[in-house]
């Protein structure tokens, strides 16, 4: 299980811990990475992903799974998303009325 958020890319960054003295020993900052569930509205289903917090945030802030999916590019996303992504522009086809 990678330590890396599919849908922003945040990943493990490298780092000293500095004592008092100023030794230095490396470390590692982790991104605070959550299991979680969302609903998405154009598919019908929820949909169980692996996200940092920060990217739950951002999904909120911008409406939702679809709408932040739908208005984000693909090369920012990871392979996953872009799957998601697909999947609900393919359901946004198939509900379109065709006149």
């Amino acid at each position: 299980m990678s330590r890396r958020c599919d849908f922003t890319g945040k990943g493990v960054q490298a780092g000293n811990n500095v004592s008092h003295a100023n030794n230095r020993t490396r470390r590692r900052f982790l991104p605070n990475m959550q299991q979680t569930s969302m609903l998405s509205d154009v598919l019908g289903q929820s949909v169980q992903l692996r996200l940092s917090t920060s990217a739950i945030r951002t999904i909120e802030k911008r409406g939702g799974l679809d709408a932040y999916l739908l208005s984000t590019s693909d090369g920012t996303l990871g392979k996953s998303a872009v799957q998601l992504k697909r999947r609900i522009k393919r359901a946004l086809e198939n509900k379109a009325p065709t006149a």
